[in-house]
């Protein structure tokens, strides 16, 4: 019994130290993982590498992170408008046909330069109408200067001096119809030409007329405006509208631009609540300087509500992406080079994400394309262990 006992005991020595020896196996690729650069926190990937031909597919776009207001906040959708007050739709200002057109949309514009040229047979009876009036009010102007020397030397009756002012008042009135009738047709050339002039500078906008057109006052043949500052109108529901700051700002996101974010100042507050939809109108002023914005995108908005003072880092909702157990962002390192960075995840700021920790005002951040760069990581998290 002895002897059986102490074999036993042998071999179950022997078991246990083979146990050990696997164990200390299995953790040597977790070592050079963490090694390499590995954190539990985001899954043990620190660096995302990618080709140069796949990061030309992976269309990555470059952020940065920003200070923004820290209270509460709404979110609105709103629609880019042109700037009204430097904005302009011309036609013609009476019935004419289109003899050149001088203006095609794109084109920048200055105040009075010509975009069209007209030709009506009315304004030449409109000419000759006014110069025939013009002529009788010479005659009449002289002839009352007449009557007034006669009828101050007592050699005609004081009648006559009356009826020639009546006459001169008379031809003054008709001359003034006339003049008025001619003037209707704007800028005038020739005979029978019209000009068609811009009133505003800006760049046209839109364009619908063609040489040979009949153009009729109640079409509007071009759009012209300025813009460089566009307007942005939301649409708030009143609960909220009424807690905005008529000096605040806010910011806009665009569905044409994803992953960007434009700063935009309030300008004006509506005065009156839509009764359908129980919404008040706020427009905003988003400067437009490189052209990119055009009249009729969508874009939402986050508006501040209330002290607008505390500060808060904020980036693109786009840019924040979830590996393992960790809220991360991308930050460029170099040439096909991503750090992952883990942060801290505060509010949704309509369109943005507000950061607690772990990025500062001002550093760049992936926002087109973070979500790709994500998947990349999580294949190399699925191929750590199998490394050497």
């Amino acid at each position: 019994m002895t002897a059986r006992l102490i074999i036993a005991m042998a071999f179950l020595v022997g078991c246990h130290g083979h146990k050990d020896d696997e164990d200390h196996e299995v953790a040597e690729p977790t070592e050079r993982s963490t090694r390499n650069g590995a954190g539990s926190s985001n899954g043990g990937i620190s660096v995302v590498k990618i080709e140069p031909e796949m990061l030309r597919d992976l269309r990555v776009t470059i952020g940065k992170a920003t200070l923004h207001a820290a209270g509460e906040r709404v979110s609105a959708i709103s629609e880019v408008h042109v700037n009204e007050d430097a904005y302009a739709e011309i036609a013609a200002p009476v019935s004419a046909r289109v003899a050149r057109v001088l203006a095609k949309p794109g084109d920048p514009v200055k105040v009075g330069q010509v975009l069209a040229e007209l030709r009506s047979p009315d304004l030449a009876q409109a000419r000759a109408t006014a110069e025939a009036a013009r002529a009788h009010l010479d005659v009449a102007k002289a002839n009352a200067d007449r009557k007034r020397g006669l009828a101050a030397d007592r050699l005609i009756p004081e009648r006559e001096r009356i009826e020639a002012d009546a006459a001169l008042t008379e031809a003054d009135a008709a001359y003034k119809v006339a003049v008025s009738g001619l003037r209707k047709y704007g800028g005038t050339e020739g005979e029978t030409g019209i000009s068609l002039k811009s009133p505003v500078a800006g760049t046209v906008i839109d364009r619908d007329v063609v040489v040979g057109q009949l153009a009729d006052p109640s079409k509007t043949l071009f759009k012209v405006g300025d813009l460089s500052t566009l307007w942005l109108v939301a649409h708030v529901f009143e609960r909220d509208a009424v807690r905005v700051q008529s000096d605040g700002k806010g910011t806009a996101s665009f569905a044409a631009l994803p992953g960007k974010t434009r700063d935009v100042m309030i300008k004006w507050i509506g005065r009156e609540v839509d009764p359908a939809s129980r919404t008040i109108a706020i427009r905003f002023d988003v400067a437009n300087a490189d052209g990119v914005l055009r009249p009729g995108m969508t874009a939402t908005v986050s508006i501040p509500l209330g002290d607008v003072n505390d500060q808060a880092i904020c980036v693109p909702a786009a840019a924040v992406q979830r590996i393992g157990e960790s809220w991360v962002v991308f930050v460029p390192q170099g040439p096909g080079q991503f750090a992952v960075r883990p942060i801290g995840r505060g509010r949704d700021l309509g369109g943005e994400v507000e950061v607690m920790t772990g990025l500062t005002a001002g550093e760049e951040i992936v926002v087109g394309g973070a979500f790709l760069l994500k998947a990349e990581a999580d294949k190399a998290r699925g191929g750590g262990d199998r490394e050497d």
